[in-house]
């Protein structure tokens, strides 16, 4: 979010709080999510497609609700109306095409018919895979659909295909293709959070959603674009207090702005600033001396953290303002004395996620495996496993795979480390446990700013440069 994104958000919130009937509050966010996925959403090369991601985006959302519908349940009317309330923010925005709205919305919507036709097929297909798929297997249908569609987008050669045959369809330039102009807004958390009541329906955890509570949880606008991913259940809990919810609550409208203050401070003053220096491709070409490098990698790893914990607070406080609350996505990480705390407190609801549904069951499935493998082959697998997927959940990319397993690798080696020393550090004077402390936070820091490297190059060879440059070879440019 930019500052006028902001901005207009927090007008929207002045509004909710003061005037906004208590009884519309729980349809009033999904009106204003559903609407502003297309206000966020930037600009794109390929005709239509700016218009056509955040429609994409709605249609999987109520797909993904109708399918973990629970087995005999049938929508109600309140969630006709909310489908029909969806419909109608398509087709009215799709009127972007003949005249301008007060705010930039998208660009250039595709024909009417052809959007209708559009809506038409996906809800004939959606009736007949709920109608003639067993419940079990349009919920695999379902996971696997989403995990083909995240492969694609975040692969950059088959998001390049993807570009090619949209171009195509546009009637555009197809040699101008690139996976870039696929920049789907906020599609990674879309899908996690649809992967997430895939799942819980699955194995039975996931509570009934309406529509609009289903809608509201994938698209809140504060956390779409970035995240923290929250819990159904826990979302869903402040969604259903909102009647109740105090609009005027002085305590807590102090907590959303502080918060939102925080976080612009964060990101607009401290991470913005630290962009100017942090290492890149470019400035790493033009590195002179081992230090600069250095410089430029802490700058990078420290504008990491101030950006992104700076918009979760501003999340977290737009949340508060609307009457949802979001979870926490950072404690302190560069401060954490081994690199397990590290990843219980960065991106705390990415790594609850991945812990949950990819740790936690790949690790039960192995322990009942006949013979079984030893504790730390499960450990090693699982965590590697785990931290791949958090890698490629950025772009299924070589550095990002390797990024994973670097980080795999360092939790691993503590988790032997800290098993094999775990009696030698209990008989540790204190004196010596709190040297130990900050040693531990010294090398945990050291290990994650290092790791950084594979984020912020965008080649191996690129990245292998940067690191022989860091311990003082090949100074002088990185190629």
């Amino acid at each position: 979010m930019d500052l006028v994104q902001i901005a207009v958000m927090l007008a929207a919130a002045a509004l909710y709080v003061t005037i906004l009937p208590v009884c519309w509050r729980g349809w009033a966010l999904m009106i204003g999510s559903a609407t502003a996925i297309y206000w966020l959403q930037p600009s794109l090369a390929i005709r239509w497609l700016d218009y056509a991601l955040p429609t994409a985006t709605l249609a999987l959302a109520i797909l993904g609700w109708y399918f973990t519908l629970p087995s005999g349940v049938k929508p109600k009317l309140a969630d006709a109306a909310a489908c029909g309330i969806v419909v109608l923010i398509i087709l009215v925005l799709s009127l972007a095409r003949h005249i301008e709205f007060p705010l930039q919305l998208t660009t250039r919507p595709p024909p009417l018919e052809t959007i209708v036709i559009a809506l038409v097929v996906l809800s004939g297909l959606g009736l007949l895979f709920r109608r003639f798929l067993p419940p079990k297997a349009l919920l695999w249908a379902g996971l696997f659909g989403m995990i083909a569609l995240f492969i694609v987008v975040k692969t950059p050669v088959l998001a390049q295909e993807a570009a090619h045959l949209l171009r195509l369809n546009a009637g555009q330039d197809v040699s101008l293709a690139a996976g870039s102009e696929l920049g789907w807004l906020g599609f990674s958390y879309v899908a996690f959070r649809l992967i997430q009541t895939i799942r819980d329906r699955q194995s039975g955890i996931l509570p009934e959603l309406t529509l609009s509570e289903y809608l509201t949880f994938i698209l809140f606008a504060p956390a779409f674009a970035a995240g923290p991913i929250a819990r159904a259940e826990n979302f869903v809990d402040s969604y259903r207090a909102l009647p109740s919810l105090n609009g005027r609550d002085a305590q807590r409208l102090t907590i959303g702005l502080s918060r939102i203050a925080s976080g612009m401070f964060k990101k607009f003053v401290i991470a913005d600033s630290l962009a100017v220096f942090s290492l890149s491709h470019t400035l790493a070409e033009q590195a002179q001396t081992t230090g600069s490098l250095w410089v430029m990698l802490y700058a990078y790893g420290l504008r990491l953290y101030f950006d992104f914990s700076g918009y979760t607070d501003i999340a977290i406080g737009l949340g508060i303002l609307f009457g949802i609350l979001l979870p926490e996505n950072f404690d302190r990480p560069y401060l954490k004395n081994n690199i397990a705390a590290f990843w219980q407190s960065w991106h705390k609801s990415l790594s609850d996620w991945v812990r949950f549904y990819v740790y936690s069951p790949l690790s039960r499935a192995m322990l009942r495996r006949k013979p079984k493998p030893s504790n730390y082959v499960i450990i090693f697998i699982s965590t590697a496993a785990t931290m791949v997927i958090i890698g490629l959940w950025h772009e299924v990319a070589l550095p990002f795979l390797i990024w994973g397993l670097w980080h795999a690798g360092g939790l691993f080696v503590h988790k032997v480390w800290s098993d094999k020393t775990r009696t030698w550090y209990r008989h540790l004077t204190p004196g010596r446990k709190r040297v130990w402390t900050v040693a531990g936070v010294l090398i945990t820091l050291q290990f994650v700013m290092l790791g950084w490297v594979w984020f912020a190059m965008p080649s191996l060879n690129q990245a292998l440069a940067v690191f022989a440059g860091l311990f003082g070879v090949n100074i002088g440019g990185v190629p």
